[in-house]
């Protein structure tokens, strides 16, 4: 055997049960979400749901659909306040160069270590002066800290990379910085503006630490605070949770799926030059 092959037949194993290892959770939560309430504590316990249910997912559809639209609609504002704050920083810092631009990349970076706890307790102190608590607008916005100075970066890295020659040219036809951006700029940051919206929504689709402090026991209650609801000293519904949990992760698996050409080349861009 040629000792090439052999290196790359057991590097191969290994990435197969290393993938094998770190999906196994996935699987799992698969497999409690089809298994009965009496067969949840058996020992050892079943590695395939012999004798399935559907009554988690059952549950998902009489319990959990306000959740799952509530998120739906706090992801999609997430987006799209995101894109319309990062897209045009973005652009400034990348072509228009504004004094102190170098400072205010610093400021985002540190602005993404600051731990979500500290900023929720903030969150909380001026929602509750403004009326804001337990409101969809108000976890829109607060989603939308988490992302946009990352998102700033990324359109930042990747507008640094459009040819001077697009924006000079457009200069001299008489468009102004504004016409620039919307009619040149942001057609060519595509997959810039695909990598930012996913991980908008993935952040705010995911967020628990800004949902329970800022919409615990209100009206319009995200699916991560759904799926905590089942969790109690006297609830025994892990099919339901799993269940739930299974449903919760549909939408960020398709649109990860369908849009990862995109962010592999939003996440990239900047990183090589010419």
């Amino acid at each position: 055997m040629n000792p090439g092959t052999s290196c790359t037949w057991w590097k191969t194993t290994l990435g197969v049960l290393l993938t094998a290892v770190m999906l196994f959770p996935v699987y799992w939560m698969l497999n409690v979400s089809f298994t009965r309430d009496q067969d949840m504590r058996k020992s050892p316990p079943d590695l395939f749901p012999a004798h399935g249910t559907l009554e988690g997912y059952r549950a998902v559809l009489d319990q959990q659909l306000p959740y799952l639209g509530t998120s739906l609609v706090i992801g999609l504002g997430t987006v799209l306040l995101t894109v319309a704050l990062a897209a045009p920083a973005g652009y400034a810092l990348a072509k228009l160069r504004p004094r102190g631009g170098g400072a205010l990349s610093f400021l985002l970076l540190v602005a993404q270590m600051i731990p979500g706890i500290i900023m929720a307790m903030g969150f909380y102190a001026i929602y509750l002066q403004l009326g804001l608590l337990q409101s969809v607008p108000g976890l829109i916005v607060a989603d939308s800290t988490l992302a946009v100075p990352f998102a700033v970066l990324i359109f930042t890295a990747f507008m640094s990379g459009i040819p001077g020659e697009l924006i000079q040219a457009a200069q001299m036809d008489g468009a102004r910085p504004l016409r620039t951006f919307w009619s040149i700029v942001l057609p060519m940051s595509r997959n810039a503006i695909v990598t930012v919206s996913l991980f908008a929504f993935l952040w705010s689709w995911s967020d628990f630490v800004f949902a329970s402090t800022l919409a615990g026991g209100g009206a319009h209650e995200p699916i991560t605070l759904g799926i905590y609801h089942y969790i109690g000293n006297n609830n025994q519904q892990w099919n339901a949770i799993m269940a739930t949990a299974v449903v919760a992760s549909l939408p960020a698996t398709v649109i990860l799926v369908l849009a990862q050409r995109y962010v592999a080349a939003g996440v990239t861009a900047g990183a090589v030059k010419d």
